[in-house]
């Protein structure tokens, strides 16, 4: 059984409680967004996607998508969600007011946004990709272009893509052969062939905005050659009336293993009408301002998997009857006791509960980084913030993804033979949450990104951006007699992020495949060492409040139980990829390809 209530209260630590020091507060523009306005938000979209998006998600993926006489079809309900998710001003929460946006910020819109992926991921990524279009577009487009499609795209009349892989390169975008010739009229004819385009095609917007990466005639080989362009679904008329049907179309839709809601299609351009956006050959750069939303997107996709697994393995552990508790009985009106009383169900329970609350509270970090980058009214904070947002943007989608897909297995083995059949929608989760570890850049191309360009970049300035908080940390609170343990720990881990850093810096400046081979580990360590950071800033909140009297005890123990379980149980263990880093290639590249 799928069930799901939004983890308000912890929402609000993250945002309200952990992260006040952390230099990015006092931004502009969010006065409006206050204590009382975010909770109206929560409470309000957590309404939306528990009685709305959840009861739509185990069928939408028994029905999946569908092409009829040319139309691409989403599963029965999702057209009605949509309007009423748009209608009730979601799809634009942080999009700037100037677009008819909410203007909230990142930090709140990402709470929310874990809520649509965990009640119904495969729905979430239709407003999801025509988000990130609308970050590209407002980066890199025309004055025209952007006053024109940001508004329709913001109250959710048109959607939008990324329209980036072909059959023969994914992650190696140098070898796309999609090409534009440019017509009298300063308009473009795009042709070529697309595969795995979320949101290609479907039936829940009037227009569909793509975002193509082509090859001018004259464009140079490799990635210096790719241009990016505006290719709309229909050709809209000076008023924004729709026109012709444009050479765009969706051939045929994947057959995934899971987001079977979502439409993911194979694409076809033919001659189809588009404009450049940005500047020619530069193309890349403006995708990446959509990747790099979209990469943050995908790491809260794994949290919001993660975050339902958990509370449908804990309200299955509670319900199931199976055997006695190893202490005595806990049950004595029942033929057995629930399994919650087993210490393995209790280790499965409590992995994913840390992972979701570490991963959230990291979240929260990166979020209120993201808003101090763009609206922070100090010079100083927006570079800072800026560094530790391009650090930390590998990190949040690789690690996210992985945990949220592990919460998911742990899950399925809580519920045992029930979470392997369908009927129950517990292994919905694990194949949902599976892809989220491929795209947006592999998991690992994730790591490769961190140890080849973020670490080493301007002589590890975007590093700082994390060394500095966690080191001043530990500084001033080792003596702390609350979480005196809890330092003790982080403190071993944080030594051994930086003696890994050092390991890298060295042998990888030498042999790339030697950062190659550590850059996985080392992007888990990275992870979990700021987990813990925020794991020891949020048990030492919560002594605070216990010691000072509060009507949220149960709240605040929780925290410490939790945090105690992730130093106990869950950062030894990544504290020791310390030494696979220090392993060096050796064991991992000998072998002839032969052998294999």
């Amino acid at each position: 059984m799928q069930v799901y209530e939004a983890p308000i209260r912890d929402m609000r630590f993250v945002l309200d409680e952990l992260h006040e020091d952390d230099g990015f507060g006092n931004v502009e523009g969010f006065e409006d967004f206050d204590g009382d306005m975010t909770a109206a938000i929560l409470e309000e979209a957590n309404k939306l996607c528990r009685d709305v998006l959840l009861p739509l998600n185990w069928p939408g993926d028994q029905q999946g998508c569908r092409i009829e006489n040319g139309v691409v079809r989403t599963p029965d309900g999702f057209p009605e969600a949509y309007r009423q998710f748009c209608e009730g001003g979601w799809a634009s929460l942080s999009v700037d007011p100037k677009w008819g946006g909410q203007g909230a910020p990142h930090a709140l819109a990402k709470m929310v946004e874990e809520m649509s992926c965990s009640t119904n991921l495969s729905f979430g990524l239709y407003p999801g990709l025509t988000g990130g279009a609308m970050v590209s577009l407002e980066a890199y487009g025309s004055e025209d272009q952007k006053n024109f499609y940001l508004p329709r795209m913001a109250n959710g009349e048109w959607s939008g893509t990324m329209c980036l892989t072909e059959s023969h390169c994914g992650t190696d975008l140098g070898l796309l052969r999609t090409k534009a010739e440019p017509q009298e009229d300063g308009s473009y004819l795009v042709t070529g062939n697309k595969i795995f385009i979320s949101a290609g095609d479907h039936d829940l917007t009037d227009n569909i905005v793509h975002l193509v990466l082509a090859r001018l005639p004259d464009a140079p080989a490799g990635v210096k050659g790719i241009s990016m362009f505006l290719v709309p679904k229909y050709l809209p008329k000076d008023d924004g009336s729709l026109g012709d049907r444009n050479a765009a179309q969706a051939t045929a839709i994947e057959h995934k293993m899971g987001l079977k809601a979502s439409a993911t299609c194979q694409m076809s351009f033919d001659g189809a009408k588009g404009w450049l956006v940005g500047k020619p050959n530069k193309g890349l750069e403006a995708m990446f301002a959509m990747m790099n939303t979209e990469r943050v997107a995908v790491g809260i996709q794994g949290l919001g998997v993660g975050e339902i697994a958990y509370q449908s393995a804990v309200y299955y552990a509670k319900d199931r009857l199976q055997g006695r508790s190893l202490s005595g009985v806990k049950n004595p009106d029942g033929p057995a006791d629930p399994i919650i009383v087993h210490p393995d169900v209790r280790r499965m329970l409590m992995t994913m509960r840390a992972y979701n609350e570490g991963c959230r509270a990291v979240t929260a970090w990166v979020s209120r980084a993201l808003d101090a980058e763009h609206a922070s009214p100090e010079p100083e904070v927006r570079e800072r913030a800026k560094d530790f947002v391009a650090l930390m943007t590998p990190v949040v989608k690789a690690l996210f993804t992985d945990l949220g897909h592990e919460s998911a297995q742990l899950a399925i083995q809580v519920h045992g033979g029930h979470g392997y059949i369908q009927e129950t929608g517990i292994e919905q989760f694990a194949r949902d949450a599976r892809i989220a570890q491929i795209y947006e850049g592999a998991n690992g191309i994730q790591a490769l990104d961190l140890v080849g360009r973020k670490l080493p970049d301007r002589m590890g300035r975007n590093l700082r951006s994390f060394f500095h908080p966690v080191s001043q940390y530990l500084e001033d609170n080792a003596g702390d007699e609350n979480i005196g343990k809890m330092i003790g720990s982080l403190q071993q881990s944080f030594g051994a992020l930086q003696l890994s850093t050092g390991h890298i810096a060295q042998k990888g400046l030498k042999d790339p495949e030697e950062a190659g081979a550590a850059a996985y580990d080392y992007l888990h360590l990275l992870g979990f060492v700021a987990m813990g950071y925020c794991f020891a800033k949020a048990a030492q909140i919560a002594h605070l409040k216990l010691a000072e009297g509060t009507d949220d005890e149960a709240f605040y123990k929780a925290k410490i139980a939790t945090a105690q379980f992730f130093f106990d149980r869950l950062l030894p263990p990544a504290t020791a990829r310390f030494m696979a880093i220090t392993s060096g290639k050796s064991s991992m590249m000998a072998m002839p390809e032969d052998a294999f």
